[in-house]
């Protein structure tokens, strides 16, 4: 990676693991990850609501991120996680970077407690050791993201993943990362609106990598996502499920917000 702002997230996650694997060394993880109750279909529970009539949906739990700032101040991951599932939603994603975003795997404890959903981990995974931590703390899903590491890695984490039984969404922004998605052959391929070097936002990002990008996982449209005009337009374009964050977890009622993007 160039110093980009990706790099500065990376590096910030892996000082926070860093901190809690002097606590937690890799083998008491490793142990609490096998001990754990089999994970809740991620996948399978995005396919069950498109079989619902229902646009499937990862409702995010998101407390803050660089671009926007503080999104929900006083944000309660449990009672958040009650409201997505009483709206619909068919899968969840919670932050657990720190820095940048104010998350933290007590986050997805909490949220994932709460309901019954399937729960993605959503930080800047690029060490066996965060894998294991997902899953130790209960997570279903993981996200691996293509600009964060070169592709052996990738394939490496992937392959981690698999075994622990946990789903792969696979993030790109551009047409060159579809490279290593098809190498990596993850369970879903995100398609990122923001570039997370620079996080700017690129609207047709998903239009633009669809024609190349369709077949080789389902397609999930992240960033861009705030009302049910976006969701329809999203899965008219091709996208199988939508990822939203800031627009569910800043309303003032999670609940209604969450039931018209997975009834638009």
């Amino acid at each position: 990676m160039s110093d980009n702002h990706l790099e500065r997230l990376v590096n910030a996650s892996l000082e926070q693991m860093a901190a809690r694997a002097a606590r937690a060394p890799l083998a008491q993880v490793r142990a609490r990850a096998l001990e754990r109750e089999a994970p809740r279909g991620f996948v399978s529970a995005l396919v069950a609501a498109q079989a619902r009539g229902d646009n499937p949906l990862i409702a995010e739990v998101k407390r803050a991120s660089p671009s926007r700032g503080v999104i929900a101040k006083d944000l309660d991951p449990a009672r958040l996680a009650r409201a997505y599932e009483k709206g619909g939603a068919a899968c969840m994603s919670v932050l657990t970077e720190r820095a940048s975003f104010g998350g933290s795997l007590e986050d997805l404890v909490q949220a994932r407690s709460a309901c019954s959903l399937p729960v993605l981990r959503k930080d800047f995974l690029v060490t066996p050791y965060q894998i294991w931590e997902a899953r130790a703390h209960g997570a279903d899903a993981v996200l691996l993201i293509a600009a964060a590491l070169d592709l052996p890695a990738l394939v490496e984490l992937r392959g981690l993943a698999r075994e622990l039984r946990l789903d792969v969404l696979f993030e790109v922004h551009s047409e060159s990362e579809l490279e290593a998605a098809q190498a990596v052959r993850p369970d879903l391929l995100g398609i990122n609106a923001r570039d997370l070097r620079n996080l700017a936002v690129d609207a047709d990002a998903f239009s633009r990598l669809l024609p190349n990008a369709r077949g080789i996982a389902p397609l999930v449209a992240e960033s861009g996502v705030r009302t049910p005009a976006d969701a329809r337009r999203y899965r008219k374009e091709g996208a199988d499920a939508l990822l939203v964050g800031e627009a569910l977890s800043s309303a003032a009622d999670p609940e209604a917000a969450t039931r018209g993007l997975v009834r638009a």
